[in-house]
C-alpha cells in the first residue's frame, strides 16, 4: 500500500508527519510581501517556486505543462466522489453536507473507507484524498471540500496540483496579511519545509542526493529541530 500510494501520489504522506511550529509560521508570515508576493528579509526576497515544491512532493506521474483549472462544465459532487471510491450513490449522497457556500464530506466517514474498502487502491486513492481535503488545501476542519475533490479527479489526466498549491498559499498568505490574523488556509506543512529548506545546513554533500529514490521531503522531516523558541526569537 505504500509503494502504491508512492507511486501514485508523491511523497504527500510524508506532510502527515511535519509538525507546524506556529511561533515560527506566524513569524514568517509577518515578512510577507503582498505586492510582490514573497517573502522580504530586508534586502533578500525568497518565495516558493513551482520547481521547488514539485521537487519536495516528487510528483512522478504529473505532467509540469498540464496544470489545474477547473472546467466550465464539471460533474457534481457526488458523481466526483463516486468515482474516486468506487462506492454507490446513495452512500456517497448520504454523507454530503453543505458547509457554508460549498459542500463537503466527512473525514470519519472517509476514515471508514480507508479501513473498509475491499479494494485496495480505492483505499489509497481515500487516503491520498483525505491528505489533499485535511492537510494541502484545509479549507473545512475535518472535512474535505468539493473543490479538492474536482481538483483530485483530474489527477488521472497527468495534471500537476503544485501550482494551485502555490495559488493558494499566495492568497491565503496576503489575505491573513490584510487584516492581520484569520487562519491560513493552505499547506502550511509544505511551506514550512520550504523554508527550512533554504537554511538546511549539511557539513558533506550526500551521495543519497543522487538516487532516483531519495526524498528530500523525508530527510528534511527527520531532521530534529528545537521546539521551545518563541515567536520573539
Amino acid at each position: 500500500m505504500k509503494q502504491l500510494l508512492y507511486c501514485n501520489y508523491g511523497d504527500i504522506h510524508c506532510l502527515l508527519d511535519v509538525k507546524v511550529d506556529r511561533y515560527l509560521f506566524r513569524a514568517m508570515a509577518q515578512f510577507w510581501n503582498s505586492t510582490y508576493s514573497c517573502f522580504t528579509f530586508g534586502n533578500v526576497d525568497l518565495a516558493p517556486t513551482v520547481e521547488e515544491y514539485t521537487v519536495l512532493l516528487r510528483c512522478l506521474r504529473f505532467q509540469v505543462d498540464k496544470i489545474y483549472s477547473r472546467a466550465v462544465n464539471t460533474p457534481t459532487f457526488v458523481k466526483r466522489l463516486m468515482n474516486i471510491t468506487r462506492m454507490s450513490e446513495q452512500w456517497v449522497a448520504a454523507l454530503v453536507q453543505q458547509k457554508g457556500s460549498g459542500k463537503c464530506i466527512p473525514w470519519e466517514n472517509l476514515r471508514e473507507l480507508i479501513l473498509t474498502h475491499p479494494n485496495m487502491k480505492k483505499r489509497v486513492d481515500v487516503l491520498a484524498l483525505s491528505v489533499y481535503g485535511l492537510v494541502i488545501f484545509p479549507k473545512a476542519l475535518r472535512h474535505v471540500d468539493e473543490a479538492v475533490a474536482d481538483l483530485f479527479d483530474r489527477f488521472g489526466k497527468g495534471v500537476t496540483h503544485v501550482p494551485a498549491i502555490l495559488a493558494e498559499t499566495f492568497r491565503s498568505l496576503s489575505a491573513c496579511q490584510r487584516v492581520g490574523e484569520g487562519r491560513f488556509i493552505g499547506c502550511a506543512q509544505l511551506l514550512l519545509v520550504w523554508f527550512h529548506s533554504h537554511f538546511w545546513r549539511v557539513e558533506n554533500a550526500s551521495y543519497c542526493h543522487f538516487f532516483g529514490d531519495y526524498s528530500p521531503l523525508k530527510e528534511i522531516v527527520t531532521i530534529s529541530r528545537r521546539d521551545d523558541i518563541t515567536e520573539e526569537k
